[in-house]
């Protein structure tokens, strides 16, 4: 029995940690799409194409770190 509470402990552990991924990939997209938004008011153009491209980069980027995390979790 003692030995399954460590393995438990662990495991909480990893699902905690994954808890919070959804807001920071919300966060990583909203930012890049501030910051596309911002740049589209500065130099105007006729598509708004500063925040498509940089919210994709957003997506791009919080799928990256996704993953990151996904293998670093999975490795301990």
């Amino acid at each position: 029995m003692r030995e399954n509470k460590p393995k438990k402990k662990n495991q909480l552990l990893k699902y905690l940690s994954l808890t919070g991924v959804a807001a920071q990939m919300g966060i990583t997209i909203y930012l890049a799409s501030i910051v596309g938004k911002k740049l589209d008011i500065v130099y105007p153009n006729e598509r708004h194409y500063y925040t498509i491209f940089i919210t994709l980069f957003g997506v791009f980027l919080s799928m990256y770190i996704l993953v990151k995390q996904l293998n670093r979790i999975t490795k301990e």
